[in-house]
């Protein structure tokens, strides 16, 4: 039989704040995270702002030293992954084989590499003696492995922006095998440096509002002109059904879909139609055992380019017909933490459905200009009913993730 899949704890590091409550305060408020960033505009760089974690006491998880042998994205990560199990109140493990992690990231230390490269591009022979391990793609996962004694499998999963999402889905199918009865699964980028920024920024992907930042980012809106770089990392303790009963644990929600495919179609640009996007939504929905009736609202991928947005506002529709659900996009507060962002949001949409409340579209205004086929939630909370949430990412590479949670 399939096991059924529990969400016991939850851990986020998000320019918003670094707790569940101070994220979902801000995002009720529709509130901006979006700031200058001194080294962007020191650089004179396009876009000299982002949204960035605000600086938190790392002394609950790290030594002097150890801070010394992590970059930021293993600092966000095992941070926020601390706190989740922690708030899954889990203990030492049984039996640590039973036991797994799924680390998703983006461009992982690439703003790693670029200090590197930056101070010691001259002189290598200087290099600190933990830079290779610091700028390994799969540092967090081996470090939140080596912290906590896990002895299952430790994978990372590098898919652009779907990354977090994807280390989630592949946890939940760990777990279903009968593989693993506890997984951590989340994902973790830092990459707001010079070079990532410029680089995107050049490809016109980035808003250059740089004289009102805290308006740059707005999915789905008519004035939307790319996205606004941000940060982060977010963690869920996922545990089987009978695992977490078994020792008493809060479940939170239950994790019940996974859809993943690929749009084989361009390198950065979706497909316009949004078809693909829609076949993923659709595989969530059947792995769930649901139907589009059954969702009470979905967190988009919502970016705030032009052309992504419109793309997912056609997949929502061929995926749920004309009347669409309440639809939340949170990057327009927390801006787009690259291989963050889908374990980011999906905290946010398994909160929503939890609570039963739905958080505004930060700087959303109009979406006459084309994505007004859905229906984008704007200016306060609005309400809804206690149904499973489904949380949309889309990726570089043309990369699709959907996943649905259900509260309990």
């Amino acid at each position: 039989m399939t096991q059924r899949v529990a969400v016991t704890g939850i851990g986020l590091k998000t320019p918003a704040g670094t707790g569940v409550e101070q994220v979902l305060d801000a995002l009720a408020e529709g509130r901006s995270t979006a700031a200058a960033v001194p080294d962007l505009c020191d650089r004179g760089l396009p876009v000299t702002f982002a949204c960035r974690v605000p600086d938190f006491d790392t002394t609950p998880y790290f030594s002097l030293r150890e801070l010394r042998q992590v970059d930021r994205v293993a600092m966000l990560a095992v941070s926020a992954a601390a706190d989740a199990f922690a708030d899954a109140g889990l203990g030492p493990f049984a039996d640590p084989a039973r036991v797994g992690i799924t680390v998703g990231t983006g461009v992982a230390a690439l703003s790693f590499v670029e200090q590197l490269v930056m101070e010691y591009g001259g002189s290598p022979e200087r290099l600190p003696a933990f830079s290779v391990t610091r700028a390994m793609a799969n540092s967090a996962a081996a470090r939140l492995a080596i912290r906590y004694g896990i002895q299952g499998p430790a994978p990372t999963y590098a898919m652009a922006c779907v990354s977090g999402a994807a280390a989630i889905g592949e946890g939940m199918l760990k777990i279903r095998s009968g593989q693993l009865d506890v997984v951590l699964a989340g994902g973790a980028d830092a990459p707001v440096s010079p070079v990532v920024v410029s680089s995107f920024a050049r490809m016109g992907a980035m808003s250059r509002r740089n004289d009102d930042p805290a308006s740059a980012s707005r999915p789905f809106d008519d004035e939307r002109d790319g996205f606004v770089m941000g940060e982060g990392a977010a963690f869920l303790i996922l545990e089987s059904w009978a695992h977490a009963e078994a020792r008493g644990a809060s479940i939170i929600g239950e994790l019940r879909g996974y859809g993943s495919n690929s749009d084989a179609h361009h390198i950065v640009a979706p497909r316009e139609d949004g078809s693909a996007a829609a076949r993923c939504m659709r595989l969530a929905l059947a792995d769930a055992g649901l139907g589009p009736a059954d969702i009470g609202h979905v967190n988009a991928h919502g970016t705030s380019t032009v052309q992504n947005d419109l793309a997912e506002a056609h997949a929502i529709v061929d995926c749920f017909g004309t009347a669409s659900p309440p639809i939340a996009a949170t990057k327009g507060s927390l801006g787009h933490s690259l291989g963050a962002s889908g374990a980011i949001e999906a905290v946010v949409a398994l909160m929503s459905a939890v609570n039963g409340t739905v958080p505004p579209v930060a700087n959303f205004r109009s979406g006459h200009g084309g994505t007004s086929m859905v229906d984008v939630v704007s200016g306060a909370v609005r309400k809804i009913p206690p149904l499973p949430a489904l949380s949309n990412s889309f990726g570089f590479g043309g990369h699709n993730v959907s996943l649905v949670f259900a509260p309990c």
